[in-house]
């Protein structure tokens, strides 16, 4: 008996410190200023809690640079219109966004526009209420 309680009472300790990391402070991996990056997407992960967009950016020397973007939720971005196939491989695509505190090349992405201009998010998109309609 004693065996069962101490079982449950670590299964719901061990619960309790996965739900509290599942989630992060924004202000403590990102910085506050923008920047803005431009590249060609390699991979278009459409998951929760955060999407992610990895790209080949071309740097100031003409190196190739991997950077990874992390996007809003899943759930979020279907609000927005995005789908698992929004983005391609390949498409080259304008990202603003929070850079990593840490220096990695690493975004939270702030808005999302394709190279001929249109807004895939950001100021300026579609956010429709739950009922799907325009506000």
């Amino acid at each position: 008996m004693r065996k069962s309680i101490w079982s449950v009472v670590v299964l719901v300790l061990l619960t309790a410190v996965k739900v509290a990391d599942a989630h992060h402070s924004f202000a403590v991996f990102f910085d506050d200023k923008t920047i803005e990056i431009t590249g060609s997407v390699t991979e278009f992960r459409f998951t929760n809690p955060h999407g992610l967009i990895s790209l080949t950016v071309t740097d100031a020397k003409g190196q190739a640079e991997k950077w990874v973007v992390e996007t809003n939720a899943q759930t979020l971005l279907r609000r927005r219109g995005w789908t698992k196939e929004t983005l391609a491989v390949g498409d080259i695509i304008k990202v603003d966004g929070w850079l990593a505190r840490d220096g990695a090349k690493y975004l939270r992405m702030r808005s999302v526009a394709r190279t001929d201009g249109t807004i895939l998010f950001g100021p300026g998109t579609p956010q429709p209420r739950p009922s799907g309609e325009q506000r």
